[in-house]
């Protein structure tokens, strides 16, 4: 599937092909400090298949507590994470779900690191949920 995508403020922005069917929920603490959120959703694709077509990522390392670097791609700017890629592991990169146009295509089809899950987080449903003027 042929996707497309930027950060919040448009500064950088990409085209990728990814299968659909490898998009993950990770529930890692390093998931949950990145985005401020309980969770984040990724689709794994691979290197040659992520173009940037405006501007330059800003990258930051950092060692998961499994022992590989993961860098994290950003934009400088807004500060919107993009992607995710290693170091000495497969060539792969993860592609952040909020930054794809054609996010509400992509159904997560697992979830990983779930032993760090919060505890509410699969029980959303009794919230009272109102739409957003």
């Amino acid at each position: 599937m042929k996707i497309d995508g930027q950060c919040h403020c448009g500064r950088v922005r990409y085209q990728a092909d990814i299968d659909p069917g490898k998009v993950s929920i990770c529930h890692c603490t390093d998931c949950q400090t990145l985005t401020g959120s309980p969770y984040r959703v990724t689709v794994i694709g691979s290197a040659d298949q992520v173009r940037l077509t405006s501007g330059t990522p800003k990258i930051y390392a950092k060692t998961g507590d499994n022992g590989r670097t993961r860098f994290q791609h950003f934009c400088a700017e807004c500060g919107s994470p993009l992607f995710t890629s290693g170091d000495g592991g497969p060539d792969d990169w993860g592609i952040r779900w909020g930054s794809i146009r054609q996010r509400g295509e992509l159904k997560p089809a697992r979830q990983i690191w779930c032993r760090s899950a919060a505890p509410w987080v699969h029980d959303l449903k009794g919230l009272p949920a109102r739409p957003m003027d």
